[in-house]
């Protein structure tokens, strides 16, 4: 009896996070995509399978492995599944205020980057940016455009040939200020280029490995932690999960609910209750 093939699925959103067009995820079993070309960098990781593409007419053939692919803006490329089992794969597509166009000859030269290092930032930043299902508003912003910064950070060093740029070492100070901005800003949040600006326009990966150093772990935890603090005093209050969610800084209920397990043990509906027995 013939194999039965997975059946190809697609999922496609736009998350709410600056330089990130469009997010793909997909299997395909027997897809073969026409030359053509995108006006954004696509940034690929394969989950399963083996896919070949021509990039500016010279082919590449790629499996799991470690590696990322990088097709740049304007350059013709196709692909298409190696095998019955086909592919799995996930896309950010960048536009280029991640990655200038000036970058686009070096990727031509080596679309294929054998970084596992990298590979595992691309893959935290897919899981901080959720799943179609969830409302934008529902990212957790500071976080992905966190391991956005780190990201682009790793792809510049490939492409231009160099070692990141050297911002001296971990500031403390620098460290107690984007502290005392977090602080002030539990509920509304921030993101990462506006801390940047305030705080003097600090190099993004600069400010996080600051406050990691500091403290012990990156801004975007300790965040979640100040308004799952918050939420917690509310529900003690009286305030319903629901309410406490919102005022607390989550998108919703279901937003406070999975954070909130992995901090106090328990649902915020029984953590209330607790507290009226």
């Amino acid at each position: 009896m013939a194999a039965i093939r997975p059946r190809s699925t697609v999922s496609a959103w736009q998350p709410s996070v600056p330089g990130i067009a469009e997010v793909f995820h997909a299997r395909f079993t027997d897809h073969a995509y026409p030359t053509h070309v995108h006006d954004t960098w696509a940034l690929m990781i394969l989950d399963g399978g083996r896919v070949d593409f021509a990039l500016d007419r010279e082919r590449h053939g790629v499996g799991l492995r470690n590696s990322v692919i990088l097709l740049p803006p304007g350059v013709a490329h196709d692909g298409r599944t190696v095998t019955e089992a086909g592919f799995r794969k996930r896309v950010l597509y960048l536009d280029t205020s991640v990655l200038p166009e000036g970058l686009t000859g070096a990727a031509v030269d080596a679309p294929l980057l054998l970084d596992p290092a990298l590979r595992e930032r691309v893959h935290g930043l897919h899981v901080a940016l959720g799943a179609p299902e969830l409302p934008a508003g529902a990212v957790e912003r500071l976080e992905a455009e966190s391991r956005l910064a780190f990201v682009r950070e790793r792809l510049h060093r490939w492409l231009a040939g160099r070692a990141p740029t050297a911002y001296g070492a971990p500031g403390a100070v620098l460290a107690v200020r984007l502290r005392e901005l977090l602080d002030a800003r539990v509920t509304e949040g921030i993101g990462l280029e506006e801390a940047s600006a305030e705080l003097g326009h600090v190099h993004p990966t600069h400010l996080i490995r600051s406050f990691k150093a500091a403290y012990g772990l990156p801004p975007h935890a300790y965040l979640t932690g100040r308004r799952v603090e918050l939420a917690r005093r509310l529900l003690l209050a009286g305030m319903r999960p629901a309410q406490a969610a919102t005022a607390a800084g989550f998108y919703d209920q279901a937003h406070l609910t999975r954070h909130f397990g992995r901090h106090v043990g328990t649902s915020p509906a029984r953590f209330a209750r607790s507290g009226r027995v």
